[in-house]
């Protein structure tokens, strides 16, 4: 069985698609109308206070990163650009730096 899901991907690396894949969403979000729900809700703040502690990661916060590995500056104004944005996700495939998570587990001694 997975060697098929392997011939259907072409031995792409899982981590790398799905990265490449949120990459891609966020500029088709980032085009659309400003009253869309999708683009509303990407850049929704939130009101009042919040819990102690350190505050959640943001699934934006988290896309800025991948983009800063595969070496993209002023990402908002090139995803109007929607072939600028497509080689951009292209080249998130094969960027060394987009296939680990940088969640570790800590051993167990």
């Amino acid at each position: 069985m997975n060697y098929e899901l392997n011939e259907l991907i072409e031995n792409a690396d899982m981590a790398r698609l799905i990265k490449s894949g949120r990459i891609a969403w966020l500029g088709h979000v980032m085009r659309m109308d400003d009253k869309r729900t999708p683009k509303r809700i990407l850049e929704w703040k939130t009101i009042g206070t919040r819990i102690r502690g350190r505050p959640r990661k943001r699934w934006i916060a988290d896309i800025e990163e991948d983009i800063q590995r595969v070496g993209v500056r002023r990402w908002r104004k090139q995803c109007e650009e929607r072939a600028e944005w497509k080689i951009i996700t292209e080249k998130a495939k094969t960027t060394v730096g987009c296939n680990a998570s940088k969640r570790r587990r800590r051993s167990v001694a």
